[in-house]
């Protein structure tokens, strides 16, 4: 049976399950335990509540249908004084599952079907437990800056480093995508003129941007076939589950909008958020353009790369429906006008994977 990520060291991250059959927590009990996992089973989701309220818990998972107060109800209340519980759902079917949208304002990260094997529950628990220790290094990182004001600015980016690196150990694709998402972004905005403080943003932003895959299930990462509804959603996750892992550190606060919200679209079917327009962050929808052209550009397994006039066609085509038409008409004059720059870009950051 695999370990938990963490069976080596002493520390047990500790996890609280809630669900109304007391057989089910026993289950869960014996084999998280076993995982290297400290476990908790409450029956009464009242008493949860009093439970996160009172101790602290790394992870929660949560049943949807309970009496007296359902899954969802649950977290509403948590949320009221707990932003950074780690939460997922546990449901008898799929379709039991609250609404999507209710799920995203709750801020739980994801829901899995119960089975009696708990092999996808331990992935998706895993997963979480990587997003939680990233989420507590920056804690760290950010109170030992407090009295550090003069190595600000060192700190930053070496934490910033640090935890990308972590990212591109687990998928290669990213390593040198964020690269150059981060220098297509700088610019796009150097095209329009921002201001210094911006232009930092995106450029550390776009090399953070895909943070949030360190909690998607390497299974579902690396896979080199396409990729089923189920998994998609997963990958779908990631940019909240980056934006959580930053949100504990202010000095993070300028990138969170870019993490979060790079795969929104202009007419409002992206996500997470289903944002329209010039709802979308700025500084996001500047590098939602440089990423979706560093991956129409990049030479994947299942697709050559893109020819720049086809790249150019259909950056005209999406204006206005997936991207900014002013952002977008900024870009297209970069790539029609002075396409050195891309080159320059391309060639530093390794194009060729």
């Amino acid at each position: 049976m695999r370990k938990g990520i963490h069976a080596n060291q002493e520390f047990k991250y500790k996890i609280i399950g809630v669900d109304d059959e007391s057989g089910i927590l026993d289950s869960l009990g014996v084999f998280l335990n076993k995982s290297g996992y400290s476990f908790v089973g409450v029956t009464d989701p009242l008493e949860a509540i009093e439970k996160v309220k009172n101790e602290h818990f790394d992870l929660m998972l949560l049943d949807f249908i309970m009496s007296p107060l359902h899954g969802d109800q649950v977290v509403e209340e948590i949320r009221k004084f707990n932003k950074e519980l780690y939460i997922l759902l546990l449901t008898g079917h799929k379709d039991l599952a609250p609404p999507l949208e209710t799920i995203r304002r709750l801020d739980i990260q994801g829901y899995c079907e119960k089975s009696d094997k708990f092999d996808q529950l331990l992935l998706l628990i895993e997963s979480g437990i990587k997003a939680i220790s990233q989420m507590n290094l920056i804690k760290q990182i950010n109170l030992e800056l407090i009295d550090a004001n003069d190595k600000l600015e060192t700190a930053y980016m070496e934490s910033i480093e640090t935890l990308r690196y972590t990212v591109e150990a687990k998928d290669t694709y990213t390593r040198g995508h964020s690269d150059r998402v981060s220098a297509y972004s700088v610019l796009i905005g150097e095209k329009l003129n921002l201001s210094e403080e911006d232009i930092k943003s995106l450029k550390i932003g776009g090399l953070f941007h895909d943070i949030g895959k360190i909690g998607v299930p390497d299974n579902i990462l690396l896979k080199d076939a396409k990729l089923t509804d189920d998994e998609y959603s997963e990958i779908k996750n990631h940019p909240t589950i980056g934006a959580h892992i930053l949100s504990n550190a202010s000095i993070f606060k300028d990138i969170l909008p870019i993490v979060k919200h790079h795969h929104e679209k202009y007419d409002g079917t992206g996500y997470p958020g289903k944002l329209v327009g010039t709802n979308i962050p700025y500084l996001a929808r500047i590098t939602a353009i440089a990423d979706s052209f560093d991956a129409m550009t990049s030479k994947r397994t299942y697709r050559n790369s893109l020819e720049l006039n086809i790249v150019i066609d259909e950056l005209d085509r999406c204006k206005g429906t997936q991207f900014d038409p002013a952002i977008t008409d900024a870009f297209l004059d970069i790539l029609k006008n002075d396409y050195s720059k891309i080159n320059e870009i391309r060639e530093k950051f390794n194009p060729e994977q």
